[in-house]
């Protein structure tokens, strides 16, 4: 087998890799730079088994590897390592061909068990593209959202429709203009249209349009959302609402590609992609009678399920940080901050509005909050208070112990609250045995070597900590 290249110019990062792949008996080559690893190439050097490539390096990027590689050995998979986990990176790294995308800081037997399937299923990828420039609309380092902007990546050039689940405020349509943007049909129209916000007697003719004197005040023909949608993307907002009889001309558009304006008697091509979104759960309302079975497999041809805010909690200062920044160029103000206690904060309390309430609230903080540090106590009151999201127990405090220092960035959390976790525990049951080994090691269901071993190590001689 031929060698694994790593292209990083993080030393860490290599000797990671290295050690890793070593330890499987997995051939590998280091790299500090695209430069370097295009050089070899250049000069005649056999391509890798594998190339994995971090993106952001000095001199050239490991997008512009992305694309020399592919141009020349396009089945050779290239797994691209990023820090920076948005969704344009995720985009750009699809559409230029990489075999997956893999956000730091990641798991090291993640990343083996990645290259392992990269080296066993080496899958052909189109040429590359351009690389993605625009701004990241969606943010999140979530493993649940690092798998939305995979899928997104992934949909790139695809016109298949997509069912967008999540809970109100999550960011469904959102997701639906990243789809958009990053498809082939970007230069088109994107139409938006929340179904369950217009009344059930003009939705069919905001769908399909209608033509003159079809009803009482038609004065002239009107082109409805799929015709003003031609070319490019149709958004179908709440589409668990959508009347029972709409339901069935939606259907039929789907299945037939044609439609006809209210009114009308003359077939019109629908050759526009349709993404739908929910907050309902539509195989309940398939149960109840209250949703199409067949329109819902029809939508349901590719699912994209967003997380709740509280199911990305390590996503809170992030996105916190970005929507204090937005809310000061939308007013024309400096931003302003957010202490670290008060991002602390934020990350243990509910939003049950989720992305949107956030966005809400920074919004709020840009506008009220007097001084450029925002505290705890600039918050509304009913945010303020502690008390209720304090733990209930040392499950929940162990929780918030591993948010507040993954929010500081603290290097290896899993050692330390490990560590942290046995010291305690030991200490307590020494303390409880007025410091006897033997009795203390057969109330915690240890041998006698391990806790004397473990004393020492953890400096708890005589059982103080």
């Amino acid at each position: 087998m031929k060698p694994v290249w790593i292209v990083d110019d993080d030393r860490s990062i290599r000797w990671v890799l290295e050690k890793t792949l070593a330890r499987e008996g997995i051939p590998f080559e280091s790299h500090a730079s695209a430069t370097e690893a295009l050089s070899l190439l250049d000069h005649g050097c056999e391509p890798p088994q594998v190339l994995v490539s971090d993106i952001r390096m000095p001199g050239q990027s490991g997008l512009k590897l992305l694309e020399e590689v592919k141009a020349r050995f396009p089945d050779l998979p290239v797994i691209i390592m990023t820090a920076y986990s948005d969704l344009d990176s995720a985009v750009s790294a699809f559409q230029g061909g990489a075999f997956e995308y893999l956000p730091k800081p990641f798991d090291v037997d993640q990343a083996i068990e990645l290259i392992r399937r990269a080296i066993d299923e080496s899958m052909p990828q189109d040429g590359a593209s351009e690389e993605v420039t625009l701004a990241p609309e969606i943010l999140g380092q979530a493993p649940a959202m690092q798998e939305v902007f995979r899928t997104i990546g992934r949909l790139a050039q695809s016109h298949a429709t997509v069912l967008i689940t999540g809970e109100s405020g999550s960011g469904k349509e959102l997701v639906a203009r990243a789809l958009h943007r990053h498809s082939q049909y970007a230069e088109k129209p994107f139409v938006a249209i929340n179904t369950a916000a217009i009344p059930k007697d003009l939705l069919e003719s905001e769908l399909f349009g209608h033509e003159r004197g079809a009803f009482t005040g038609a004065q002239t023909q009107r082109r409805g959302r799929f015709e003003q949608a031609e070319g490019g993307t149709l958004f179908l907002d709440e589409i668990g609402d959508m009347p029972s009889e709409l339901q069935t001309r939606l259907l039929r558009v789907l299945s037939d590609g044609h439609f006809y304006r209210v009114g009308g008697h003359s077939p019109i091509k629908a050759n526009v992609r349709v993404i739908a979104a929910t907050h309902q759960d539509l195989e309940t309302r398939v149960k109840e009678g209250l949703f199409r079975e067949d329109l819902f497999h029809r939508l349901n041809v590719i699912r994209i399920r967003l997380p709740s805010l509280s199911d990305r909690r390590e996503d809170i200062p992030l996105l916190a940080r970005h929507f204090m920044k937005k809310s000061a160029r939308d007013l024309g103000v400096e931003a302003k901050r957010l202490s670290e206690a008060t991002v602390l904060h934020l990350s243990r309390l509910e939003f049950p509005g989720n992305v949107r309430q956030l966005e809400n609230l920074c919004h709020w903080l840009t506008v009220m909050a007097p001084g450029q540090l925002v505290e705890i106590s600039d918050l509304p009151p009913e945010m303020r208070q502690s008390e209720a999201n304090m733990p209930v127990s040392w499950e929940e405090a162990l929780d918030q112990e591993a948010l507040r220092l993954l929010v500081r960035g603290v290097p290896n959390v899993h050692e330390l609250l490990s560590r942290n976790f046995e010291r305690i525990l030991i200490a307590r049951a020494l303390a409880h045995t007025g410091g006897r080994r033997i009795e203390a090691a057969t109330a915690l269901g240890i041998g006698r070597n391990t806790i004397t071993r473990k004393i020492q190590e953890l400096g708890i001689e005589d059982g103080h900590s």
